[in-house]
């Protein structure tokens, strides 16, 4: 298990936040540094064709110790770790036996990871647990996902006992802004499936996700000395407030749950000559999402109608769309990553993210990917932690996926 820490906690302490403002591939310079470090380790371990490119996306080969034809499967995480909180100087803290009480993150700020907010602290009372020290996220998402792969290719390469065909890996950047998936050579990878190590809790496995929207809304206002300006001033601070209240109001992520879509406002910046609305739309539904573009681009309609203006507009851009589409022909994918969770004594919890993965835009190029668990908790925040026996499942899930997939029919 030491194994397990000392190889996260080597990767969490290289920063490697994405920017979604960034042109760029790699979208920040300083993701090549784990990527760079990726790329000799998985030389070191001993696998086969290990090759970075332009826009730092790695891959390696394990091959096959067997003589019968087996399909060709992959492990695929990200780098990257969210911008919606730093992850520059992570101090990762180690909570041996946890006791289920309130873990101290920063005694001098009072910042307390409590399972009376985090009730899900409670599920591994007496195991260990990795958090932060409260000022920066953990960057478990994804790279505790990184650490079973690469563990998990060392155990096979290190007990040749355990039969296999070809297994290949494969490492993105920048998944956190939606673009990990974007230049992946799905062709070059050579699998014929694969699963992404991107999950929540010990059990998790998912098929199905979000579809995804972004949506910008642009509002128009007109600039006035404010002791001349009636009849002539136009804000449009209160005109984009318009746009926001005739939204359904408990159709928000802090209203929903399950397979409920949403409408997330994330952004406003505004003065009274130009306010600008940011949105993401997300629904499980594919009926249910083109309608929530409707009504938006309705609302916006209707507002211009009624101020004899164009005052608002707005851009919609499609981000990704749930990948049960394309998995639901290939069960036998799940099904056998249900089965090697049961075989290492985990209960799979099989449920809808809610959120997407490379996964889903993955199994729209060619590749179905469903999504395991990789452990961690609280993602892209001061609250993140990941239990170390958690990876160690993940690890012995990925071995036991391998092992299923090389048996003769």
């Amino acid at each position: 298990m030491q194994h397990i820490i000392n190889r996260f906690i080597s990767y969490v302490t290289i920063d490697t936040e994405s920017d979604p403002n960034s042109e760029t591939t790699p979208s920040t310079k300083k993701q090549w540094v784990l990527a760079n470090k990726l790329v000799e380790e998985l030389k070191y371990i001993g696998l086969s064709d290990v090759t970075i490119d332009e826009n730092a996306y790695i891959m390696a080969t394990l091959p096959s110790n067997v003589d019968h034809d087996v399909p060709t499967i992959g492990f695929i995480s990200h780098f990257d770790t969210s911008p919606d909180f730093t992850g520059a100087n992570v101090k990762p803290q180690i909570v041996e036996d946890y006791d289920g009480k309130d873990i101290v993150l920063n005694a001098e700020q009072n910042i307390i990871l409590s399972p009376d907010y985090f009730e899900d602290l409670l599920m591994y009372k007496g195991q260990t647990l990795i958090t932060t020290d409260g000022t920066t996220l953990l960057g478990a998402d994804d790279k505790a996902g990184i650490t079973e792969i690469v563990t998990a290719m060392e155990h096979l390469i290190n007990h040749p006992e355990i039969k296999h065909g070809d297994i290949k890996v494969g490492f993105t950047p920048d998944e956190e802004i939606g673009r990990g998936a974007h230049k992946f050579d799905v062709e070059k990878f050579g699998a014929d499936w694969a699963y992404t190590m991107d999950g929540s809790q010990v059990g998790e496995l998912e098929y199905e996700n979000f579809n995804a929207a972004g949506a910008k809304i642009t509002v128009k206002g007109k600039i006035v000395h404010p002791g001349y300006a009636k009849g002539k001033m136009i804000n449009s601070m209160y005109y984009a407030s318009e746009f926001i209240n005739s939204l359904p109001r408990l159709e928000t992520p802090e209203h929903t749950e399950g397979y409920e879509g949403f409408f997330h406002l994330h952004n406003i910046e505004g003065d009274v000559e130009e306010t600008k609305l940011e949105y993401i739309i997300r629904d499980h539904d594919k009926d249910k999402f083109e309608a929530r573009k409707a009504l938006m681009q309705k609302i916006v309609d209707d507002l211009n109608t009624k101020y004899e203006s164009e005052v608002f507009k707005l851009e919609l851009k499609d981000q990704y769309f749930n990948m049960k589409e394309k998995v639901e022909p290939v069960m036998h994918i799940v099904d056998i990553a249900e089965a090697a969770m049961k075989a290492v004594g985990i209960a799979p919890l099989i449920k809808a993210i809610r959120g997407g993965t490379d996964g889903s835009q993955l199994s729209y190029m060619g590749l179905p990917c469903p999504n395991i668990f990789a452990g961690g908790h609280n993602f892209h925040g001061r609250y993140e932690y990941v239990p170390v026996e958690s990876m160690q499942k993940a690890v012995e899930v990925i071995v036991k996926i391998a092992e299923l997939t090389a048996l003769e029919k």
